[in-house]
C-alpha cells in the first residue's frame, strides 16, 4: 500500500491480514480505507479458516452465519430459556474440540513440510563455527561475526562456544551457528 495509506492506519490496530483485502477495495486516491473495513472484517469473520476449518462466526456462536441472501431458517423452540444456553455450550464444545483437532494437524503437516527443507548440521568439540549477529540489523549488514568461535561443549542441539581471544564461552542453538569451509584460520 502507499505511503498515503500506511500514515492514515498507523493509530489503528488493523491485523496485518486486513490489510491486503482493504488495499483491494479502497479507491485510487486511498482516502476511503475505512469505508471498507466493514466489508473485510465480515468476509474474515464469516469466512473459513485454512487452519480451523471454521469461521471465527462460528467460534464465537456455535452456528453458521446467516447472510442477507440465506432464505430464512426454521426457528428453534425451546421448552425453557437455559435450554438454548445448553444447547449453545454443547455446539461451541464441539466446535472448539474439531479446531483444536484441526491446528494440531495443521501444526504437524507445517513441521513436517518444514522438517523436509531444514538441514541439521552437527558439529563436534573443536569445530570453528560462526555466530550469528543477534539483534536488528539493515538487509547489507553481515550476518555472522567475523571471528570465529570454537566449540567447546556438545548438547545438540545447543552448544556451547567459546572466543579464544577473549576466553568468553556462549551458549547457543545450532540454528545460530554456521560451520567455516575453510580449515585456514589464521
Amino acid at each position: 500500500m502507499c505511503d498515503q495509506t500506511r500514515i492514515r492506519t498507523q493509530d489503528l490496530d488493523i491485523p496485518a491480514t486486513f490489510i491486503p483485502q482493504i488495499a483491494k477495495l479502497q479507491d485510487m486516491e486511498h482516502n476511503n480505507w475505512d469505508e471498507c473495513l466493514d466489508a473485510v472484517v465480515f468476509a474474515y469473520n464469516t469466512g473459513t479458516h485454512s487452519t480451523t476449518k471454521f469461521s471465527p462466526f462460528e467460534l464465537q456462536f456455535g452456528r453458521k452465519p446467516r447472510f442477507p441472501t440465506d432464505f430464512p431458517r426454521p426457528e428453534l423452540t425451546f421448552s425453557k430459556p437455559n435450554d438454548y444456553f445448553a444447547q449453545l455450550n454443547k455446539s461451541l464444545k464441539i466446535y472448539h474440540k474439531n479446531v483444536t483437532e484441526n491446528i494440531f494437524k495443521q501444526q504437524r503437516l507445517s513441521k513436517v513440510k518444514y522438517d523436509q527443507n531444514r538441514q541439521d548440521p552437527h558439529y563436534d568439540i573443536g569445530d570453528p563455527v560462526l555466530l550469528r549477529i543477534q539483534g536488528s540489523r539493515s538487509k547489507l549488514d553481515p550476518r555472522f561475526h567475523p571471528t570465529p568461535k570454537i566449540i567447546v561443549k556438545t548438547q545438540h542441539p545447543t552448544y556451547f562456544v567459546k572466543d579464544e581471544d577473549t576466553q568468553e564461552e556462549l551458549k547457543v542453538h545450532v540454528n545460530d551457528l554456521r560451520a567455516i569451509l575453510d580449515a585456514k584460520l589464521h
